[in-house]
């Protein structure tokens, strides 16, 4: 997959491990409320807020919360408080590009605790525009193997204009264009396959071999901090670790 990074897979893992401690309900949540604020409560006229409730039913968030969600959005109920999109670029260890896109209702607070994780990882934060156009939006689904053939979910794929089919461990990913994101989900709800994960994402057009076993255990330190972080919606970078020496890492961790 072009563009693609051991780091798309460790996040997807890492994801589902989040929705069962609560971490993912929190920044799903807020994801909802700034959509319902820029594009108004209706998710079928609003795109990013649709994409925004069907993360939060894939993740497990019960609807009530998703309509009180909506409607602190929206200013029906209070509690929203003043949260707004902020994106922060930077480059991390062996010069990594690093892009981090933020939820915050305080910048002040925000913009240093950021720093200061990039700069734990031997990183630093780079001007707005830095690193930025490495990267391109696209639409990422994750479908387990129990869930569908790889020769029909590839005819699936193809037929909505997907862009690739890769097998990851006992996973199938897929990547699309943002503008058959919702055409590809639709034929993969009427097939009966439902993606453990689906999501418009930032994936680099080119990726940076990092081939340094301290480097590399410094790469996923950051990424790890930074994803941790609940301000933190989403994490792209442009690193690509060889399989040699990801799991010599996953031994010395063991």
């Amino acid at each position: 997959m072009a563009g693609h990074s051991h780091w798309a897979s460790i996040k997807h893992k890492k994801a589902l491990v989040d929705a069962k401690r609560g971490k993912l309900w929190s920044k799903l949540t807020k994801a909802i409320i700034v959509a319902a604020r820029l594009g108004g409560g209706d998710p079928d006229l609003n795109a990013r807020l649709r994409d925004a409730i069907d993360d939060a039913k894939a993740a497990g968030i019960p609807k009530d919360n998703i309509q009180r969600a909506i409607k602190r959005g929206t200013g029906e109920l209070e509690g929203a408080g003043n949260l707004e999109s902020v994106v922060y670029e930077g480059y991390g260890p062996g010069g990594v590009a690093v892009l981090c896109e933020v939820l915050t209702d305080n910048r002040n607070r925000t913009a240093p605790e950021i720093r200061k994780i990039f700069e734990l990882s031997d990183g630093k934060l780079g001007q707005s525009g830095s690193v930025a156009w490495i990267f391109e939006s696209k639409g990422v689904f994750w479908i387990s193997q129990q869930q569908a053939q790889e020769d029909a979910l590839m005819e699936i794929a193809l037929e909505a204009g997907a862009d690739d089919v890769t097998r990851e461990g006992d996973k199938f990913c897929i990547t699309c264009d943002p503008s058959v994101f919702r055409l590809l989900s639709e034929k993969l709800q009427a097939a009966g396959i439902e993606p453990e994960s689906k999501k418009l994402t930032l994936m680099p057009k080119t990726t940076l071999d990092i081939t340094d076993p301290d480097i590399a255990r410094k790469v996923l330190k950051l990424m790890d901090r930074l994803d941790d972080h609940d301000d933190v919606q989403n994490v792209a970078s442009n690193f690509n670790i060889p399989d040699e020496i990801m799991a010599q890492l996953a031994k010395e961790s063991e």
